[in-house]
């Protein structure tokens, strides 16, 4: 078996950033929902809009940084569709 040293980190942090986009994704809708429902301050909307931001610009320069994609992290699960939803 031969392994690339290249390949096996650039494949590494795709999963990891896959995880996290994920990650990121529900903490976002988590977020909206709990600001439709009145349930946050105003300071703690403005924080957590920013966090998702600057999480958010992270995540383009890791991907930017490895040469991927954002539909890159969209792992195909075959019948059950893909993990994150299109567009995302």
């Amino acid at each position: 078996m031969e392994l690339d040293a290249d390949t096996v980190e650039r494949d590494l942090v795709k999963l990891v950033l896959t995880v996290v986009e994920l990650l990121r994704q529900l903490m976002e809708r988590q977020a909206l929902r709990r600001v439709e429902t009145g349930d946050l301050s105003e300071e703690q909307e403005e924080r957590i809009g920013m966090t998702l931001m600057l999480l958010e610009d992270r995540m383009d320069v890791l991907r930017t940084r490895f040469g991927l994609e954002p539909e890159d992290l969209n792992i195909d699960l075959g019948p059950l569709g893909s993990l994150l939803p299109k567009g995302d």
